[in-house]
């Protein structure tokens, strides 16, 4: 997603159309379409393989190639130089996972109707105030050795002590953490008990929108360290973020 608001801010400055190549591959495995309403701004086109002829036509006629480390190399300060900004071409092809334009704007995304249905049921157990919780592991060695259980667990009796009415919506990969938090935190928390999540599937990447969705709607977000999941959830609607493990980050 943020990728994509980059790209969209790169072709607004330079008076382009912008497509972009939607890869389904084991992380991501589902369409554009069955996450989130069509989009006038820009063209979807969702592959299955980076040998589809597509991509390869996009690849071959344009003037110009940049791939992530490219992209990294010519940012400064979150975003692109000048002067490679001036460098590019008509007809650039950009194959990154970083973004390079920040964006709080996120207004491209509408979840489908029954995802937004299901959003809505989480968020109105809410109540007066809830806080999300993100808790990252599984696959993110960087994350899991900063923001550990304990650290999540001291963030949360913080946030208690202060709004004891407070309720947690928790979103993880790791089903022990839940249980865990769910006995340490009794009554207290909220969350999609019956997610998938496999990536690879079309229920599981919709259920990770899910968690998303709900945990932008918080009224605060206890995060993982080194999570651009993290990262979104709090950018979507500006709210106040606090990273476990990781107290100098707001």
């Amino acid at each position: 997603m943020r990728v994509i608001n980059s790209a969209c801010e790169l072709a607004r400055r330079r008076g382009e159309k912008l497509i972009v190549l939607w890869y389904l591959c084991g992380e991501l495995n589902c369409p554009f379409e069955a996450l989130f309403r069509p989009v006038q701004e820009i063209r979807i086109i969702n592959i299955r393989s980076l040998r589809d002829p597509r991509k390869l036509f996009y690849q071959l006629t344009a003037a110009q190639r940049f791939g992530n480390e490219d992209i990294v190399s010519n940012r400064t300060d979150g975003v692109l130089n000048e002067t490679f900004f001036r460098s590019l071409k008509n007809r650039v092809y950009l194959f990154t996972w970083e973004h390079f334009y920040p964006s709080a704007d996120y207004h491209l995304y509408i979840p489908v109707d029954a995802l937004k249905e299901r959003i809505r049921a989480f968020t109105e157990q809410f109540g007066s105030r809830c806080v999300g919780v993100h808790i990252r592991r599984t696959d993110n060695a960087v994350s899991m050795g900063k923001s550990t259980t304990e650290q999540f667990v001291l963030e949360m009796n913080r946030e208690l002590s202060e709004h004891p009415e407070s309720r947690f919506f928790l979103a993880t990969d790791d089903r022990s953490e839940e249980a865990f938090l769910r006995k340490t935190f009794p009554g207290k928390i909220i969350s999609n008990e019956t997610r998938t999540l496999e990536r690879s599937s079309i229920a599981g990447i919709q259920d990770a929108l899910l968690d998303l969705y709900c945990l932008s709607a918080t009224d605060k977000l206890i995060g993982s360290y080194w999570s651009s999941f993290t990262d979104i959830a709090a950018d979507m609607r500006g709210i106040e973020k606090v990273i476990a493990g990781d107290s100098g980050e707001t």
